[in-house]
């Protein structure tokens, strides 16, 4: 079943290899033009619920729309999000940091948190941050837009251990919040005396930009699911019990954001090593 597993990773993602990208790219490098708007296609949501029987990964992209060098991760990002992979569930978290907005383009969906979470990241393989930069559960970091290096980074995901998460929507408010029970099966492949975080992210899917500065100028930029907000909620017990953890999360929404492309991302994360043990995704009631 693994290598079955394994060699439909394998054929779906040489699709995808034609984007690669085989150098290091610089924070300030002069790349490419950004592919037209006719080359990309608006991101659809993300599966609601992690489907039986599939290994669910988590595939997290560092980008900026003041980078050229980014719209190739972001379209990969988006075939990765769009096209389904049989026994393999890709949850993406696109994370827009704020470095290049001194570039001549303030991009709108940037934020400092999110270039603190990838400086965590590069910390811990003494590297400095970049654009674009894609990191698969937490272990594997290579240039976001290179198509050999995640199907190689998901093919080892989706053999690595596994530790179950499940989302239950609650009270819904009409305006502004929903409520969420999260549970956290039984840790899989936790590292010992390490700590398991658990994290509730707030993604929305069908964002774009008319970019008019910097690099990308005269460009439409589509994005997969965009970082809209990210809390650590709790943290898993690994003493053996069949629930490491079971908790409520009440989950606020922006005026600006749109319900209807909302989803609610929840993962397992070992403190010191970055490796996330267990991820799912739900979609958020509309």
């Amino acid at each position: 079943m693994r290598h079955f597993l394994v060699m439909t990773v394998k054929v779906f993602l040489t699709t995808l290899a034609s984007l690669a990208i085989c150098s290091m790219l610089p924070l300030q490098a002069n790349g490419q033009t950004a592919p037209s708007a006719q080359t990309q296609t608006q991101a659809t949501a993300q599966t609601a619920a992690t489907e039986s029987g599939r290994k669910p990964v988590l595939v997290e992209l560092f980008t900026s729309e003041g980078c050229s060098d980014c719209p190739p991760a972001e379209a990969l990002a988006l075939k990765m999000e769009q096209q389904p992979i049989p026994g393999v569930d890709l949850i993406v978290l696109e994370e827009h940091v704020d470095y290049w907005n001194r570039q001549g383009w303030v991009d709108p969906f940037s934020s400092m948190e999110w270039t603190d979470r990838q400086r965590v990241y590069v910390g811990r393989v003494n590297s400095s941050p970049y654009s674009p930069e894609m990191v698969v559960d937490g272990q594997s970091q290579f240039v976001g837009s290179n198509g050999r290096a995640a199907q190689a980074a998901i093919e080892k995901a989706a053999r690595a251990p596994e530790t179950s998460v499940t989302i239950a929507s609650g009270k819904m408010d009409a305006k502004d919040s929903e409520d969420f029970t999260v549970s956290v099966g039984k840790l899989a492949g936790n590292a010992p005396k390490d700590v398991a975080e658990v994290w509730l992210a707030v993604v929305e899917d069908g964002l774009h930009s008319s970019v008019t500065g910097g690099e990308n100028a005269g460009h439409v930029l589509y994005h997969a699911a965009v970082l809209r907000s990210l809390h650590k909620i709790g943290v898993a017990g690994a003493k053996g019990d069949a629930a490491a953890f079971t908790g409520e999360a009440r989950v606020k929404f922006k005026s600006n954001w749109n319900r209807a492309n909302l989803h609610v991302v929840v993962f397992v994360q070992e403190k010191k090593s970055l490796a996330v043990l267990g991820v799912a995704s739900t979609k958020v009631a509309g």
